[in-house]
């Protein structure tokens, strides 16, 4: 983090922190894969390290391809905008820190899974499949995205189509799944799991009360037909198109 918060002030873009936030966390696999050499069971730490690694990749490179050309993200550009002082020192202590605080603390599985001694094959085996379904939700929806957008008939309309009328958030449930995934490889020893519980809990109130669903539909509110496609579409756990879970407010009307 603090090798791209350097990058970022030389070339004036904050938002290339985004990038670095996928790949932190394939250097954290790959630094604890070192680390427990001889110490974890050997299948064990290189599927998890492989599995972190693909995934961290996958996202740093869709970031940085969607990015291109682009200059600073919107997001932190109004949060800059309130800095007490320097915006760089600001955007260290608001954005880089506390990025890397958080991607040790969520790659907490990662770290655990690399000691755990005994083989556990159908925690591991759940695990991955867990991940696996994640990774597929995450990349599928970012690529139906991504072609929606590269269509110059759908400037300004809402995607609506694909994983995207299952729910609203599809990279971000992807998310979800991966770090559950993530959690139960680790789940071979109770110690491992205790230890790493606190990870897959933080990441799904960062997708859902944080900085993810809730901020970007936020920003998505006034957007023209926003409000259409989320009285019809799941806000996170995936439901057939127009199945959408009532809140407790219009369940009681």
């Amino acid at each position: 983090m603090l090798a791209t918060f350097a990058v970022a002030v030389r070339r004036g873009l904050h938002r290339i922190v985004d990038i670095a936030w996928g790949a932190a966390f394939a250097a954290v696999a790959v630094v604890s894969a070192v680390l427990s050499a001889g110490q974890g069971h050997g299948a064990t730490r290189l599927l998890v390290a492989l599995a972190t690694v693909v995934w961290g990749l996958r996202l740093a490179v869709h970031i940085a391809r969607r990015g291109r050309g682009h200059g600073e993200d919107p997001r932190y550009e109004k949060m800059l905008a309130r800095a007490p002082g320097s915006r760089d020192a600001y955007a260290l202590r608001k954005v880089y820190l506390l990025q890397g605080a958080l991607v040790w603390l969520v790659s907490l599985p990662v770290q655990a899974a690399m000691y755990v001694t005994g083989p556990a094959p159908a925690w591991l085996a759940a695990g991955l499949l867990v991940w696996a379904a994640g990774l597929a939700f995450e990349a599928v929806g970012d690529r139906q995205l991504a072609r929606f957008k590269a269509d110059p008939a759908n400037q300004g309309k809402i995607m609506d189509v694909g994983l995207w009328s299952w729910t609203r958030h599809p990279n971000y449930f992807g998310d979800f799944l991966v770090w559950w995934g993530l959690f139960l490889t680790a789940c071979g020893d109770w110690r491992s799991a205790a230890v790493s519980l606190v990870s897959p809990v933080v990441m799904s109130l960062l997708l859902t009360r944080g900085s993810g669903k809730r901020l970007l539909e936020k920003h998505m509110a006034e957007r023209p037909g926003f409000r259409e496609y989320a009285a019809r579409t799941s806000g996170f756990f995936p439901l057939p198109p127009g199945k959408r879970p009532r809140t407790g407010s219009e369940a009681a009307r």
